[in-house]
């Protein structure tokens, strides 16, 4: 798709999956507004970056050297590079959950009982106090409003990448203005509505399992059985801060892919690891623990 920059008039190329765009003669960011598209809607929401690109690289650097000890070497001190701050496009779900359960409910008092022992050659009575659970049967509906489920409709950034660096403070979502995205990339979505439902329905019936399991009462339970449904569902396409960026510890080695919450800064990544620090670190233990086991064999 082809636009025109509004600054200098220079004709630009957009990629399919951007809807914004820089100019490369005048650095001008334009916004551009595709037609209306059931599945690429436009947003509805923005959450604004609140950690800039010299506090991401610092968070990045700290996170590098933390790592563990068994991290390939170089991680520690792996040179961060290509950082983009990214409007990530994600569906904002809410709906109502009501569930039909069925449980055993344990309740635990305790009891004295005697038995025998030998003390001294001797066969002698003692008490002492045991904990014993009584179970009995409970079944009900359980209902409650579950918000703010996220997940991400880009396929660049994985749903469990972008778990990893919740939770978003959506008290501070704005309604979408073309103009709040200016200066920055923002993606288009890259699966649709429908795809992203199917996921955000499936984080809602686990939490709802979760809170039941809470609710359950009683000392514990076992057998919990639970059928739910959710209704007045809601899907909202919201754009959320997200700092990209790659770490490179070796030059012919694939980088490490590290992104961080725009927001917040909570920095997430895969560490890659040293089998050989691994497997030397192993062989050291055992070593350890056979000096161990001669030295009380022989005492």
């Amino acid at each position: 798709m082809d636009v025109q920059c509004s600054s200098c008039g220079a004709r630009l190329a957009l990629e399919e999956n951007l809807r914004t765009i820089e100019c490369p003669y005048c650095a001008a960011s334009s916004i551009v507004e595709r037609a209306a598209d059931p599945e690429r809607p436009s947003p509805t929401f923005v959450l604004g970056f609140s950690v800039s690109q010299i506090q991401a690289r610092e968070r990045a650097a700290d996170w590098l050297r933390g790592r563990s000890l068994f991290a390939k070497k170089g991680v520690h001190k792996a040179a961060v590079e290509n950082v983009r701050g990214v409007y990530v496009p994600a569906y904002l779900y809410s709906s109502a959950a009501t569930s039909g359960f069925s449980a055993d409910i344990g309740e635990e008092y305790q009891r004295t009982e005697s038995y025998t022992t030998t003390e001294n050659g001797k066969t002698v009575t003692k008490t002492r106090r045991v904990t014993e659970t009584e179970w009995r049967p409970l079944s009900g509906r359980f209902a409650e409003y579950i918000p703010d489920v996220l997940v991400t409709a880009s396929r660049g950034l994985a749903n469990e990448e972008l778990e990893a660096i919740e939770p978003f403070d959506l008290r501070l979502l704005r309604r979408y203005d073309p103009a709040l995205l200016s200066g920055w990339a923002a993606e288009e979505p890259s699966m649709s509505g429908s795809q992203c439902l199917e996921v955000a329905r499936r984080e809602a019936l686990e939490r709802t399992g979760e809170r039941l399991s809470g609710f359950m009462p009683g000392d514990k339970h076992r057998g919990l059985e639970q059928s739910t449904e959710l209704s007045n569902e809601e899907l909202d396409l919201c754009l959320v801060p997200v700092w990209v960026m790659a770490a490179r510890y070796r030059e012919k080695a694939a980088p490490v892919r590290i992104v961080i919450n725009g927001q917040s800064g909570e920095v997430h990544g895969e560490t890659p690891l040293s089998w050989l620090k691994i497997g030397g670190a192993a062989i050291a233990l055992l070593a350890v623990l056979a000096a161990i086991v001669f030295a009380l064999s022989g005492a």
